[in-house]
Formats: structure tokens, sequence, C-alpha cells
């Protein structure tokens, strides 16, 4: 671990970012460069003592968990990304595989949209990051691990995760979500992790298996769906997904089908975060 390198870096990039490039409102007030130790520790969920540690070179070594969290919150680039891992003691998470992290051009994206419902997938269905109107429609993918941080996985081997979703849409959700894993499968031939994924789901679920064996293949692109808030009631959304060059990390961003729909997202934002089932699938 290089203390003095990986304190200056920190520092560095904290001082280069501009507050509205993470959501922050860039008051007449503000005389630090960039973000505050306060600001930085908010984002990355975790202490403003362990922030200041880390610029001043006197932490322990960060885990791979609050790099990355670190990373997402200073919006670092991929390489960017690497050296900081590469100061911190750590061997950088791969580009492709279970710790893959949303890139930092989607996460800018997902400031910028504000109070629009948005989200950055990997193409195998996991959420690496939410802006805070996803999480207040869906709740917070945050944290899970293993096979249940795939949003088919979740699907097909909890019911409960179906909560979102009325009843007489989920099958066509389900062969959504399957014809749309098939289609990574074919672009990811070989790869051991979606060959592993699929096999444990296929062993885990006969429904998954049955849709399966049908062999339907789709990307999807634009899609239209309604998701029961336990809140504020059914939410009409258009869904527009952009794909990244690579196909391997895609952002969703979901707009209101209908003028209830706009003013039950507008009184859900105003209501702010509260208790939320866990587990449950948006996508």
């Amino acid at each position: 671990m290089q203390r003095d390198q990986l304190a200056d870096f920190l520092r560095r990039r904290r001082e280069a970012i501009r507050p509205a490039e993470v959501g922050i409102a860039d008051g007449p007030r503000r005389r630090t460069a960039g973000l505050r130790r306060e600001e930085v520790a908010r984002l990355a969920g975790m202490s403003v003592d362990y922030v200041v540690r880390l610029e001043q070179g006197r932490s322990s070594q960060p885990s791979t968990q609050l790099l990355g969290a670190l990373a997402r919150a200073l919006r670092l680039s991929d390489d960017e990304r690497a050296h900081l891992f590469h100061l911190a003691g750590h061997q950088p998470p791969p580009a492709d595989g279970v710790a893959r992290m949303a890139r930092a051009g989607l996460l800018r994206m997902l400031d910028l949209l504000g109070d629009t419902p948005a989200l950055v997938l990997s193409d195998l269905g996991e959420v690496l990051a939410q802006n805070r109107a996803s999480i207040l429609v869906s709740g917070d993918h945050s944290g899970v691990t293993g096979d249940r941080r795939y949003l088919p996985y979740r699907w097909f081997t909890e019911p409960g995760s179906r909560g979102l979703c009325p009843p007489e849409d989920r099958a066509d959700q389900g062969r959504k979500l399957v014809a749309d894993l098939r289609a990574t499968a074919g672009r990811r031939a070989g790869d051991p992790e979606v060959a592993g994924l699929i096999a444990r789901l296929r062993a885990a679920s006969p429904e998954f298996a049955r849709l399966w064996a049908e062999h339907e293949v789709a990307v999807r692109r634009f899609d239209r769906k309604t998701l029961i808030n336990p809140r504020v009631g059914p939410l009409v959304l258009d869904c527009e997904t952009l794909v990244t060059p690579d196909q391997g990390q895609e952002l969703v961003v979901l707009t209101p089908a209908d003028a209830q729909t706009r003013e039950r997202l507008e009184l859900l934002l105003v209501l702010g975060t509260e208790e939320f089932p866990t587990g449950v699938t948006a996508e």
C-alpha cells in the first residue's frame, strides 16, 4: 500500500470534481475546490473521519469494497480505478466478471438525470448503480451478493422478487429476461461466468429451464411496463436502454408514460426514502 501516493491521488481527484457532476448544488458559500470531504463520504457511504485519514495517509488498508465505493463517488475512469486499486495494494477488478463496476461515464449520466429514475445494469442483469429516484421506485439493489445479484436469478428462484410486477405481466416479463440472457450467452460464447449462471438457473428453476429450451432471443431496447410501488401504487413507465459499445453495460432510463404516473413519481420523490422491501425485481 502506497499511503502517501494514495492520499495525494484521492485528494486531487476530489478537488477536480465539480459538485454539479455528482448532483450537488454549487452554492455561493462554497470555498473548497471540488468536493468537500463530507460530500465524498456521503457519496461513498463511509465516515468523514475515514476519508480524512485516507487523505492524510494515516488509514489502514482499505478493502476492495471500500475502494469500489470511492471509485464510484469520485467518478473515476477505468484507468483511474485500476490505479486506485494498485496504490491501495490490491489487484484491480477485471473488466468483466463479478467485480465489474459501472463505467464512470454512465455514473455521470445517472447524476445528470436527476429526478428521472435510472440504473446501470451489466449484460447479465446485475445492478451496478442506481440514482435516488430509481431506488425510490424499485428499492436498493446494492450489497446483493452471489447469484442473487443477477436479476434473472432472483426472478426465477425467489417468488417474492416479482412483487413489483403485476401478476398478468409476469409470464411476459420472464420470457423477456430469458430471451435477453440468451442474447448475452450467444455474444459471450465460452465465457464460464455466463455458462455457470445458466447452468445453475436451469438446475434451480424448472420454469427457467422450460423457457431456455425454447431458444427465444431478443435484446431489450425499449419497453413499457407497469411497476406496483408499495407506497404510491401502479407506475406505468417507458424504459429506454442505452448500451455501451462493447454491450457489457447498459443504462436503463424510466420515464412516466402518463400524467398519473408523473404525479405519483413526483409524490414519491417528495416522500423520500423510507423502508422499502428488499430484493424485489424491477427489470
